[in-house]
């Protein structure tokens, strides 16, 4: 792997362990928050908080992409 790739991939797990951490203190935060600013959630949600909730469904996704993505070049890559 090239250095190039490496610190590109280094600084794409940073952003990506950074907004999942700020997504969990924010989502915190909110839980902590009372009183009714947003419209009720439908009981399936709230049930399955963490498994529904889009922000969490897309680091899901973009982390599978990403796994995929780094196990391909690493062996298809010549060295």
């Amino acid at each position: 792997m090239s250095m190039y790739t490496l610190i590109i991939l280094l600084i794409g797990i940073g952003i990506i362990v950074y907004s999942l951490v700020y997504t969990l203190f924010i989502g915190k935060e909110r839980k902590a928050v009372k009183g009714d600013i947003d419209a009720e959630l439908p009981d399936n949600v709230q049930k399955h908080a963490y498994i529904r909730n889009p922000i969490f469904l897309t680091y899901a996704i973009c982390f599978g992409i990403l796994l995929v993505m780094i196990t391909y070049f690493a062996l298809t890559w010549t060295w």
